[in-house]
């Protein structure tokens, strides 16, 4: 595949789209975005709408915990069976079954909250919400790293990305232009109605082949069988190489990214931009140059390689912060809006598909679902928990100083990312 792709050049690297395993990988996604932003980014502007303070606001990331905490989990998901469901649909699809009837419910029920009279409602609904949508995605993560080969891995990545962004604008575009014409109650039930598209990947997927169990042995018992599940998936992947170094790049890669999003609603209410704006602008506008920066993504990963995306993805997202200190400094001006939603947003994508392609080839296929979920809760931790004191950040250093903190906040991450140079990028490949 590596050759006929550099035989080929980029209509090569774009040909590996042209795979129907890549359509159910966009469904997928679909369903991985849809619940993320109902959980703080929606639930941010529902709340900043009826008054609630921008240090609670803040604070409600910390419901988002088990984004950071899954891989505690992931070797349940990673090996354990269901009943019935396994048996009818493989051990895949019938933990993604399972998983979603159960977010759809706790979507709906999270819609029956009142931010003012009952908070703690609604955050420990977010919690739930977050947790099987963390559970969810440990299984999608793995499926898709699994059904697809190395090469194929970038163009996955890209399709993972772009059916999340198609999730992310249902739950934020849509959620919010409706805001003005339905109560949040059925604008809540209709997104758990959008389970469903997740529910129809999992008919029509086509169930990986079973992973063989690195260093299974036909006895041992219990002890045996939690040290296969539990121990093995972390002590192979902190035997490598610079493993301590890659977890800290991890955490830190998108961490000032986070921290600007985690207040991006917020920002745009205050300074004035309508339900409608911010669904067309940042939303609609913004999820189109998002798709094209994960195409663009998928197609660079696939002919230059995984190192120099990330590299032009991180330096990129991190400048383009600076956009919204302008917006910022400037005020209610609709095209900066596009402008800088546009360029964030593209070199979002862009960096996005290649670190999830980057995190794809760290893990052994036979513990895919668990070191996935590690690295992925690393990264969930500086987006949500590290990222709690971005309310506080904006409150004490205005709009203007918090976005060219965030700016600075990257510049870690990449720093990391030349040290790491030095190391495999892939365990596949060695390259």
């Amino acid at each position: 595949m590596a050759e006929e792709i550099k035989r080929t050049g980029w209509r090569g690297a774009l040909a590996v789209y042209a795979d129907r395993r890549q359509l159910v990988i966009l469904l997928m996604g679909f369903s991985s975005g849809l619940p993320l932003l109902l959980g703080f980014s929606t639930l941010s502007y529902w709340m900043a709408k009826e008054q609630v303070s921008l240090t609670a606001i803040g604070g409600l990331l910390a419901v988002s915990a088990p984004y950071s905490l899954k891989f505690l989990w992931a070797p349940v998901i990673d090996h354990a069976s269901l009943p019935i469901l396994t048996r009818l649909l493989g051990r895949r699809r019938g933990w993604m079954l399972a998983i979603q009837c159960l977010l759809a419910i706790a979507i709906a029920v999270l819609g029956t909250g009142e931010p003012r009279d009952s908070i703690a409602f609604i955050a420990a609904m977010a919690f739930i919400v977050a947790s099987l949508s963390a559970s969810q995605d440990i299984v999608i993560d793995a499926y898709r790293i699994e059904i697809l080969g190395e090469r194929e891995q970038g163009a996955g990545a890209a399709m993972t990305q772009t059916g999340y962004r198609f999730g992310l604008l249902a739950a934020g575009a849509g959620a919010i232009a409706l805001a003005d014409l339905l109560s949040w109650f059925w604008i809540y039930l209709i997104m758990a109605s959008l389970v469903g598209v997740g529910m129809i990947a999992v008919m029509i997927a086509p169930e990986p082949p079973p992973a063989p169990e690195k260093g299974e042995t036909p006895e041992g018992g219990l002890s045996a069988t939690l040290k296969q599940t539990i121990i093995a998936p972390f002590t192979e992947f902190l035997s490598r190489p610079g493993a301590c170094w890659i977890l800290v790049f991890v955490l830190f890669y998108k961490y000032g990214d986070a921290v600007a999003g985690a207040m991006a609603n917020p920002f745009y209410y205050q300074i004035g931009f309508t339900g409608l704006e911010i669904a067309g602008v940042t939303k609609i506008f913004g999820v189109g140059a998002t798709l094209l920066g994960i195409v663009a993504g998928g197609v660079f990963v696939a002919r230059l390689g995984v190192w120099p995306a990330l590299l032009a993805g991180g330096i990129l997202q991190a400048l383009t912060n600076l956009f919204f200190a302008w917006l910022a400094h400037t005020g209610n001006d609709l095209t900066l809006l596009a402008i800088a939603v546009g360029a964030d947003n593209f070199t979002g994508g862009l960096g996005s598909t290649a670190f999830v392609a980057y995190l794809s080839g760290l893990c052994h296929v036979s513990f895919t679902a668990t070191q996935f979920a590690l690295l992925t809760s690393l990264m969930a931790f500086g987006r949500t928990l590290l990222a709690t004191a971005s309310g506080v950040m904006a409150e004490a250093m205005g709009w203007t100083g918090f976005f060219v903190a965030t700016t600075a906040l990257a510049v870690p991450g990449m720093l990391l990312l030349l040290w790491l140079r030095r190391y495999p990028l892939s365990i596949r490949s060695g390259e």
